[in-house]
């Protein structure tokens, strides 16, 4: 990997985060009515009395900047993105859109990464195994159900998990990440709490793609089995097990990191649904909430987020293709 070849690609990140920031920019604030109007007709739709109901309009839309020019705005957004200032929520004003992202993101990740990296593992070895030729073929039919949930989508695999766990058997809670009235256990019943509200929505999206990397495995593995590197592995008597983890499984390991990569993005874009349907404190659920109220500032935020995410993960794996697989060289770009 050349020094060339690394800095093309961090530009063609930044690229890629400022296209879509302004695209997601000019979206928001060109579709019709506007956060403040909005808040203001619904608390009068509430019963509240604003008897300076327009003045009241005119002053918040001064105070946010939305009495400029819209292309006054854009530029205004980029100058303090650049200082990484995402401004502040209109519908929780005083707080900022970094103390909003801030509180749902551990959420997120915490269940998003946990999920997606054990489907991963899991489906990989499983794909595995199901192609190569020492499985028994009573394994491989139990392993090949599992890929049926591929064909399923996540949220619909989250529904019936909530319909026959939740509300059927009542074994695990209906959403939330906590008990609303606490734990009295100590810190090891708050972390026991915790993982039992984000199993069954981390085990819709585990579920769903497992199966996904399963398929996307074996069918690697199909091509790999009989390349001359393993016919000189097993040539030199090494252990099965050795032949299958550090020839076959190695050499068809690589378009899985780059699927897992581009597929991080989209579980988190996803997995919006299945936050709401849970009510897990999320990004998902932030974003849906500030949606409803046309939240300018959180909805850029969270979009934000969202793409440095995807594309950060897909820079990262760039740049380390040459320590997954040695046979890569991309000083010949």
């Amino acid at each position: 990997m050349t020094l060339d070849y690394a800095l093309r690609r961090i530009a063609f990140f930044f690229v890629v985060v400022w296209i879509t920031v302004t695209a997601m920019f000019f979206l928001v604030h060109l579709a019709p009515g506007d956060p403040i109007t909005d808040q203001v007709t619904r608390m009068q739709a509430s019963g509240q009395a604003l008897s300076a109901g327009p003045e009241l309009i005119e002053e918040y839309r001064r105070q946010f900047g939305l009495d400029k020019p819209l292309l006054e705005q854009y530029v205004d957004y980029v100058k303090e993105l650049a200082q990484g200032n995402l401004g502040y929520s209109v519908t929780n004003f005083p707080t900022r859109v970094t103390t909003l992202i801030g509180d749902a993101l551990p959420w997120t990740l915490g269940l998003l990464a946990t999920a997606m990296v054990l489907s991963w593992v899991v489906g990989s070895l499983l794909g595995g195994l199901m192609a190569w030729r020492s499985t028994p073929a009573f394994a491989r039919g139990l392993m090949s159900s599992v890929m049926l949930f591929a064909a399923i989508p996540y949220y619909l695999v989250a529904l019936l998990l909530l319909y026959v766990f939740a509300y059927e058997l009542q074994i695990l809670p209906t959403g939330g990440a906590r008990d609303p009235l606490g734990t009295s256990g100590g810190p090891f019943a708050a972390v026991l709490d915790t993982f039992e509200h984000a199993l069954l929505p981390g085990l819709s999206i585990v579920l769903a793609f497992t199966g996904f990397f399963m398929l996307g495995m074996r069918s690697m593995m199909v091509s790999v089995l009989g390349s001359d590197h393993l016919l000189l592995a097993e040539a030199k008597g090494l252990p099965e097990r050795r032949i299958f983890l550090r020839y076959a499984m190695r050499t068809a390991i690589l378009p899985q990191v780059t699927t897992l990569a581009i597929y991080m993005g989209y579980v988190v874009s996803g997995s919006i649904l299945v936050e709401v349907l849970f009510s897990y404190p999320g990004l998902g659920k932030v974003l849906v909430s500030a949606v409803d109220a046309r939240d300018y500032p959180v909805i850029q935020g969270v979009v934000l987020m969202m793409v440095v995410t995807t594309a950060g993960a897909l820079l990262i794996l760039d740049l380390l293709y040459p320590l997954i697989d040695p046979r890569i060289r991309y000083g010949r770009d």
